[in-house]
């Protein structure tokens, strides 16, 4: 049975009663003052529908809601709570045009055997750019420990 809302003018309030579809144009008794109070258009209305198991708003923008952040396809698989559109890896930060010709100086100074990390140990220049990008202290300036530089020395 479908919900319908009355309003009592006797006492001024808005009341809803469950009835037929037959019943419900006839006017309802009050809950407080048992006056006949008519039926009145829904104050509020909140229409939705199920689209693929899931309640959807209308209009329908064809998108689904995962955890309160809106999505545009259902969990499938995976693991539990976690969506791929929401819980995203964060990219790794581009380096800037300064960073890179560092990279490259403190290379050029690795093959010469001239750079060392804050031990005084030899940095390969394959290793140069995993150390910057993890922000291991490089300095320039001759191995006490380590390999000696790499190719013909001059």
């Amino acid at each position: 049975m479908p919900i319908y809302e009355y309003y009592c003018k006797n006492c001024d309030g808005i009341f809803e009663e469950r009835r037929p579809v037959s019943e419900a144009s006839e006017p309802m008794p009050c809950p407080v003052c048992y006056k006949d109070a008519p039926r009145i258009m829904p104050t509020s209305f909140a229409a939705f529908t199920f689209r693929d198991g899931y309640p959807r708003r209308i209009p329908d923008d064809g998108k689904y809601y995962h955890f309160g952040q809106k999505v545009s396809k259902p969990l499938t698989r995976g693991r539990p709570n976690e969506h791929p559109e929401v819980n995203k890896p964060k990219p790794k930060p581009k380096l800037s045009k300064g960073e890179l010709a560092e990279i490259r100086e403190m290379r050029e100074l690795a093959k010469r055997g001239e750079l060392t990390d804050l031990y005084g140990n030899y940095v390969k220049p394959s290793e140069v750019r995993k150390m910057y990008e993890a922000g291991r202290i490089l300095k320039k300036g001759t191995p006490k420990y380590g390999l000696p530089p790499e190719g013909p020395s001059s």
